[in-house]
């Protein structure tokens, strides 16, 4: 598919669903990804989700991770949820799992530069079977800190 002549969330719903295997849906003009038992999102401080990306490419392992001003969000696997003391250290260091039912924006363009305030760090491969489990990509956010060293 041609991105050049993608114009209306239509297109890029379309795009992300065939293209990218995404369960996305368009909703008020916004291509959104709904976070399900299936697709879950991790987003983390910008610094540490840059030091998280490393080190998944390190291990073998590889994310879609999508970029905002201040943070970083990793599609990932669900698995185990954190339990009630990771859940707090992860929320005193910045760190938050968006809860099932819930929704992403996603961008419509695959540039730095999107109406939408974001761009793609690691572009989704179409193949949702690599996501990275959700575990994983917490204990490689807690083991290589946020910077503040």
């Amino acid at each position: 598919m041609n991105v050049e002549k993608l114009r209306t969330a239509e297109d890029w719903v379309a795009l992300y669903r065939y293209e990218f295997a995404l369960p996305v849906i368009e909703r008020g003009g916004y291509v959104m990804l709904p976070i399900t038992s299936r697709i879950g999102v991790l987003h983390l401080p910008t610094v540490r989700a840059e030091r998280v990306s490393e080190s998944l490419v390190e291990e073998g392992m590889s994310a879609p991770v999508l970029a905002r001003q201040i943070r970083w969000s990793f599609v990932v696997a669900p698995d185990d949820p954190p339990g009630p003391q990771v859940a707090d250290v992860l929320n005193r260091i910045d760190i938050r799992i968006p809860a099932i039912g819930s929704a992403i924006m996603l961008p419509t363009g695959l540039g730095r530069w999107t109406r939408e305030g974001c761009h793609w760090v690691v572009p989704p491969t179409g193949d949702d079977t690599t996501l990275p489990p959700l575990s994983a990509v917490i204990t490689t956010a807690l083991a290589v800190g946020g910077g503040e060293d």
